[in-house]
């Protein structure tokens, strides 16, 4: 006869079921499941009442009033009140960050990102960043990234280049600098490498303690100027990063300005982007020597004029004096996301007024600029001659900034100006109407700078 039981009253009459039943553990265990259930339970009430509270808390916290808290029992009642809570929560959260990070405080961390290309003399403006002793300098670190990722040019790969230079730049920013060894080749080992590009030019990274002592006959491919040091130990290089005041990075991989703004919006950084620009023709008279290798058909064509330029190879030199242009453009339009964020500048006036220039770029990136800067650009700017090798940063610049007039042939500055006429109109170049004009130092091909280039 199958036994029958009623709920029990209490845990003998349970008892003495269960030993009626042969199947008395599915019981047992269905009950322990409730009382898990029933812990899983409050614990979630209690995360939901955390959740109902924080928009308070942090709005209290912030000095700003809220919407009033639901009440006891009502709880997020769908997945779109869920989302506004959140949104809420977050937007509260980045003002408190932005609080605490100190906005507008002199003293707080900032990030400097020098933007330019090649040969617009960004070694040498980068150094007045280098020498700052609170600042922490990285010298083109994306060089390893366009050295192990393939992108073709134009088109969505232009994109996906920007796309992935942009957010090595966001972690080089916050002091991540192990995202680097994802595309040193060859990797690194225990975090240790003797490849890291241009180590030299970045005082950060050859001072102690980062520079630690090395065995003689140790491997650096890009060694200190002044001093041995063992391989670059990039856990030491970002401890560094993280005790300098603030951080500065100098590329020529990034055209496109608008892909930054990720940057600028970022509550954990306070992103200051100077673009440097340089008269298209002195750029590409300087190409010739430093790159001579790819200028093989310019070079031929100016000297001979047996090797007609290719269409593409012009058309090259338009998309690159076209985005320089359409970035800085943007720039000057100053957009919410941009404002008091952009700077323009001029390799023509730093190397007229070095000091000058410094000191606007130092106060336009809420920087002191220290005697120790001013020193530098003292000694380096007034050199008898150039300094040796294509990365050179002692120069006489007072002299040296328009030496391509004579190095370049007035059939080749006229492809230039047909192919960078906006780009040049808009940066104050003028045009050579003749090669007497062209060779007549007397005459400026600059027009004064405009104060509306400094935001």
């Amino acid at each position: 006869m199958e036994i029958r039981c009623a709920l029990p009253q209490d845990s003998r009459e349970l008892l003495h079921c269960l030993k009626m039943r042969s199947k008395y553990a599915v019981l047992l265990a269905f009950v322990i499941g409730l009382v898990i259930i029933e812990k899983e339970n409050n614990f979630i009430s209690r995360v939901s009442e955390k959740l109902k509270q924080a928009p308070q808390a942090v709005a209290e916290a912030n000095g700003t009033e809220t919407s009033p808290a639901p009440a006891e029992n009502g709880s997020l009642a769908s997945l779109r009140e869920l989302d506004a809570a959140f949104s809420q929560l977050r937007s509260h959260l980045h003002n408190v960050t932005l609080q605490l990070a100190g906005e507008g405080d002199p003293g707080r961390r900032r990030h400097v990102l020098l933007m330019a290309t090649t040969r617009t003399g960004s070694s040498f403006v980068g150094e007045f960043f280098n020498q700052q002793g609170s600042i922490f300098y990285l010298f083109e670190p994306l060089w390893h990234i366009e050295r192990t990722v393939s992108f073709e040019p134009g088109g969505a790969n232009a994109v996906g280049s920007a796309l992935v230079y942009r957010d090595v730049l966001k972690q080089l920013l916050l002091c991540d600098l192990y995202i680097l060894e994802s595309f040193i080749l060859p990797a690194p080992e225990g975090h240790l490498t003797p490849f890291m590009f241009r180590r030299g030019s970045s005082r950060s990274l050859c001072e102690e303690p980062v520079c630690t002592p090395s065995p003689k006959k140790a491997f650096e491919k890009y060694p200190c100027k002044n001093r041995r040091c063992s391989p670059l130990n990039i856990t030491l290089a970002a401890e560094a990063c993280w005790r300098k005041q603030h951080v500065a990075l100098k590329t020529v991989r990034i055209r496109q300005l608008e892909f930054l703004q990720p940057l600028v919006e970022d509550p954990r950084l306070d992103v200051r982007i100077i673009q440097l620009v340089r008269d298209p023709r002195a750029v590409l008279a300087s190409r010739m020597v430093a790159f001579s290798g790819k200028y093989e058909t310019w070079k031929k064509w100016a000297s001979e004029g047996e090797a007609p330029l290719r269409a593409e190879e012009v058309q090259r030199l338009r998309g690159n004096c076209e985005s320089i242009r359409l970035s800085a453009e943007l720039g000057l339009r100053r957009p919410g996301w941009l404002r008091g964020r952009y700077m323009l500048v001029r390799y023509e006036d730093v190397a007229r007024a070095p000091l000058r220039k410094a000191e606007e770029m130092y106060r336009f990136a809420g920087l002191p600029l220290t005697p120790q800067v001013e020193e530098w650009i003292s000694k380096n700017t007034q050199a008898p001659r150039e300094g040796n090798g294509i990365y050179s940063t002692r120069k006489n610049s007072s002299e040296q900034f328009e030496k391509w007039r004579f190095s370049i042939p007035f059939k080749l500055a006229q492809v230039v100006q047909d192919a960078c006429a906006p780009a040049m109109r808009l940066f104050g170049y003028k045009l050579a109407g003749s090669p007497a004009a062209l060779a007549n130092r007397s005459l400026s091909l600059l027009e004064e700078a405009q104060p509306s280039w400094v935001t």
